[in-house]
Formats: C-alpha cells, sequence, structure tokens
C-alpha cells in the first residue's frame, strides 16, 4: 500500500511500446522524406537530444498503432482507474511523448528529452529526485534504466534486456512485477527472413528439369543459386518490412510481422541485410567457376550471367519496394516479372537454355499468381467495409472498387498459360523430350483445377494473400503437385 502510494513512472521505448520510436521514426523519415537523411550528420553532431527533436519534427509516428506492451497498458489501465498518478518517464522527445500520452489518456504528466537534455539514465534520475522528493516507482527495460530502479520503491521491467537483468542481480534488486509480450527470438527471425518464401526459388531449378540435364556441374551450380537467391531475396524482404514498418501496423495481419510488432531492432534488420547481400554475391561470384570446374562444356550456354541476374532482380525488388508497388498494375507487372527472371537466373547458373514455351508459359501464369495476391488484399478489405468505392488500400494504388477488373485480369492470364501448355504438348519440342508426350494433356485439367480452385477460394475470402504459401500448405494443391509428378515422369 505503501507503493501504492507514490507516483508510478514509466518508460516508453522498449517498455510501454516493444520498439524503440527513435528508430522507428528514422525509418518512417527514410520512407516519407528521404532527403532528410543527407541532414542526419549535422543533426548527429548537435547531440542526441537535438537529433531526437530534429528527426521528430520530420516524421510523426501514428501513436494509435504503435506495438504496445499488452500485458503492461492493462496494469497502466487498472493503476489508473484505481485513481493512482502514473507519468511518461522517456528518453523520446517530448513531442512524440505527448501524443503518445495523449493518445492513451492516463497520465498525470510527461518527463522526456526537450532537444537541449537527453532524459537518460542520470539526467533521468535527477528529474525523478527533484519532482518526486517523496519517492517514486519505476517501469524500465534497458541498462540505462538501472539507477532508476535500484531508488524506485517498486521496481518493475517490461521485456528487460539480458544486461538489465544482469545488472538488478549484481545489485541484489527483484522486480515486484515482469511484464512480458515479445517473441521467441528464433521465431522472429524466421519470419522476417521468410524461409517458406525460399519455395520460389525452386524455379531456378526449372530450366534444368525441363531440360532433362542430371550432369554434376549444373546440378551443383542450380544449388548455389539456389542459396544465393534465398540470402538476396531475405534481405529484400527485410528491406521491404522496414520501409513499410508504418503501413503494415495498420494492416490486420502484417501488423504481426517482426518489425512492426518491435520484436526486432531496425539496426539489427540493417546489420543482416548487409550480411546476406555480401553472402549472396560471394556466392554468385562462385558459381561460374564450380561450373566450369565440373561441367566446363555448360559454360555459356545459359540465359545471360546469373550475376548479372541477380543484381537485376536485387534492384528490380528494391524499385518495387520504394515506389513501384503503389503504381496501380505496373507492381503486378514487376511482381510476375520476377518470378520468370528466377528461371532465367536458373538457366544462367546451369548453362542451360530456357525454351520460348516456358518464357512464355511463366509470363502468364506468374501474372496470374501476382493479380490473386492483390485480389485477395482487396477480398479481404471489401468484407470490413460496405463504402468500396471510396476506400483506397494504405500504400498501394488501388481501391476496393477495382476487385472485379482484377478478377477478371488474372484469370484471363492463368487460362492464357494453360493454353500456351497445351500448345507447347503438340510442339517439336515437347515431342523430343518425351517418349509419351501425348500423357502430358492429363496436366491440361489439373492446371484448370488448380487455378480456378485458387481463384474461387480468393473470391470467398478464404486465400492466404501470398498464393505461394496456399501452394505449400494446402492439402489439395500438394495432392494436384504429386499427380504432377507422376504424370511427367509417365510422360518421359
Amino acid at each position: 500500500m505503501a507503493a501504492q502510494s507514490v507516483p508510478l513512472c514509466v518508460d516508453l521505448d522498449g517498455t510501454l511500446v516493444k520498439s524503440d520510436t527513435l528508430l522507428d521514426t528514422v525509418v518512417v523519415a527514410a520512407r516519407q522524406s528521404p532527403r532528410s537523411l543527407l541532414q542526419f550528420p549535422g543533426w548527429v553532431l548537435e547531440g542526441k537530444a537535438a537529433f531526437k527533436r530534429h528527426v521528430s519534427q520530420v516524421a510523426a509516428l501514428d501513436v494509435a498503432h504503435l506495438p504496445y506492451n499488452q500485458p503492461l497498458l492493462e496494469y497502466l489501465r487498472q493503476q489508473h482507474l484505481a485513481g493512482r498518478a502514473i507519468y511518461l518517464a522517456t528518453g523520446a522527445d517530448n513531442l512524440l511523448a505527448e501524443r503518445v500520452a495523449a493518445h492513451l489518456g492516463l497520465f498525470a504528466g510527461v518527463l522526456a528529452s526537450d532537444g537541449s537534455v537527453n532524459l537518460i539514465g542520470s539526467n533521468k534520475l535527477a528529474a525523478f529526485e527533484a519532482k518526486f522528493p517523496e519517492g517514486f516507482s519505476y517501469i524500465g527495460n534497458a541498462r540505462p534504466d538501472l539507477s532508476l530502479l535500484i531508488h524506485s520503491v517498486e521496481p518493475m521491467v517490461a521485456n528487460p534486456q539480458r544486461s538489465l537483468r544482469a545488472g538488478l542481480r549484481a545489485a541484489e534488486v527483484k522486480p515486484v512485477r515482469t511484464f512480458i509480450d515479445a517473441a521467441s527470438p528464433l521465431k522472429a527471425w524466421l519470419r522476417a527472413i521468410r524461409l517458406h518464401q525460399w519455395a520460389k526459388n525452386t524455379l531456378i531449378f526449372l530450366p534444368l528439369l525441363l531440360a532433362h540435364v542430371r550432369t554434376v556441374g549444373p546440378v551443383a551450380a542450380a544449388l548455389l543459386a539456389f542459396l544465393s537467391f534465398g540470402l538476396a531475396a531475405s534481405a529484400t524482404y527485410l528491406f521491404n518490412d522496414l520501409l513499410d514498418l508504418e503501413a503494415d501496423r495498420h494492416h490486420p495481419r502484417k501488423r504481426s510481422r517482426p518489425f512492426a510488432a518491435g520484436d526486432i531492432s531496425p539496426i539489427a534488420g540493417v546489420v543482416t541485410i548487409a550480411l546476406f547481400l555480401a553472402s549472396s554475391l560471394l556466392i554468385a561470384f562462385l558459381i561460374p567457376r564450380v561450373l566450369a570446374a565440373l561441367s566446363p562444356q555448360f559454360l555459356g550456354d545459359g540465359q545471360g550471367n546469373f550475376l548479372e541476374w541477380l543484381i537485376f532482380y536485387a534492384v528490380a525488388t528494391t524499385a518495387y519496394s520504394l515506389r513501384l508497388k503503389r503504381m496501380v498494375l505496373v507492381d503486378v507487372i514487376v511482381l510476375s516479372g520476377l518470378y520468370t527472371t528466377r528461371i532465367l537466373a536458373g538457366s544462367a547458373a546451369a548453362g542451360v537454355m530456357v525454351s520460348p514455351w516456358l518464357a512464355a508459359f511463366s509470363i502468364f501464369f506468374f501474372l496470374s499468381l501476382a493479380f490473386v495476391k492483390r485480389f485477395s488484399e482487396l477480398e479481404s478489405m471489401s468484407a470490413r467495409n460496405q463504402a468500396a468505392g471510396t476506400i483506397a488500400v494504405k500504400g498501394r494504388g488501388y481501391r476496393l472498387s477495382d476487385i472485379e477488373q482484377l478478377r477478371s485480369f488474372g484469370t484471363a492470364s492463368g487460362y492464357a498459360s494453360v493454353v500456351v501448355f497445351a500448345l507447347y504438348i503438340g510442339n517439336d519440342v515437347a515431342q523430343n523430350l518425351y517418349a509419351h508426350s501425348v500423357r502430358l494433356w492429363l496436366l491440361v485439367p489439373v492446371l484448370l483445377l488448380w487455378l480456378s480452385r485458387l481463384w474461387l477460394q480468393a473470391s470467398r475470402s478464404e486465400l492466404h494473400e501470398d498464393p505461394v504459401v496456399y501452394a505449400i500448405t494446402d492439402k489439395r494443391s500438394l495432392q494436384l503437385g504429386v499427380l504432377v509428378v507422376a504424370v511427367v515422369l509417365s510422360a518421359l
């Protein structure tokens, strides 16, 4: 009861909010005002408090969608209802802190950095001792909070860092409450790099498989290309999620992504991006040398150079993240082109030419998958909104009224790919590769069934927004995949 009588002070970054709002603001500034990044070095020289003030003036976080620590937030609401005085005490700039306090409506006052004084560590302790001479309770999460917790009447922690836990043990201070709201680091990183999306990179093996090449050199080169593309793809996913941090927090599903949810620091993300890209480029540099050492007869027979395709893919995905994803129809053309790029990269790595039939089929087939991805996003929003013609998707250029047009585009391109495949079966290329090429006709109804079912489920809002996830997790799709393999093997 004595502890309840003193003011309760709660930190913001990493405590009340799971993320670091300064880093989040920098990321949003990079998206909203890229030119402001040129001013960062000068702002840093002015001191950390001044830097926080400048960044807060350039970009304003949406405080309503910050990743709040829910157990802690519920506790603060209980304390507020009980009449306890609660203060938001943070090293974040006052401009942001006041907006958070106004949004939550729980705080009797705000103590924050003001552009000249950086309110952390000893500065924060001095401010507490001056404002609360009769004592205070404090909730923190990081090593700079150690001195405050030692002097706290009722020390509490939220998602405490390992260094803080070690400091508390050394000081023989035991927190009276711990508020945990964090994902497993391993699970968070696996979600962030999206290992399941590496399934798309199996397209690299397609030229090799369809040409019936089993030589060790091309196979080894294709395996290395798969790894190289996977690392590059994960790096671009991380980059995209960083830039989309603010938009993802408005999305009912994407707000659980690690950066948006505050489970991974943007700094860790940037470091990982650099490491993945460096590793990807190193592997790409080694691929032609491996092919030359194992099977030199395949050198130069592929579609271009693998390293060039990898760089093209990285540039295209970066352009997509920065701008192209918000351009209507251009975004789906780029997405479908990235699928085809994987096939061309596999051709370049293994030294196996891509058939014009495969190229034509992939263009239409993957265009349909790109359209269904956008369609399912709009369909899920349409179920929650009535004024479909006036609502636009945040971060995109589409309106909910575009649903029917996207459906027609996507289904038409999907069926066009089946027509291309049917024409291929009767061509001399297929007859030379398959002893029983007529059996390939069995694949036509399989393709029609899968595409039709895909679009039917999308229309019913039963489709995961990513068709690749759908294909590798849907039981019926896996069964059809086994049937496809069986038909192809019987046609050989």
